[in-house]
């Protein structure tokens, strides 16, 4: 099954939703066999592989980082 990668013209992720693994902002959503979930910068770039790996739909708003 390919990954599908989107970076998303608009923000969709909000200051409100935060990274399940630490509770910073999270900027990346991952949705995979209908879950999903959240993760900061630091966190996606750790996972990244298993879910690229595992065909999850990735939604990347990193490109907010500092806004």
């Amino acid at each position: 099954m390919p990954v599908s990668t989107v970076d998303a013209p608009t923000a969709q992720l909000t200051n409100q939703d935060r990274c399940d693994r630490c509770s910073a902002q999270a900027y990346v959503r991952a949705t995979i066999a209908g879950s999903d979930l959240l993760f900061c910068g630091h966190h996606f770039r750790a996972h990244e592989a298993g879910l690229t790996a595992a065909g999850a739909a990735i939604v990347d708003e990193r490109h907010r980082i500092g806004e």
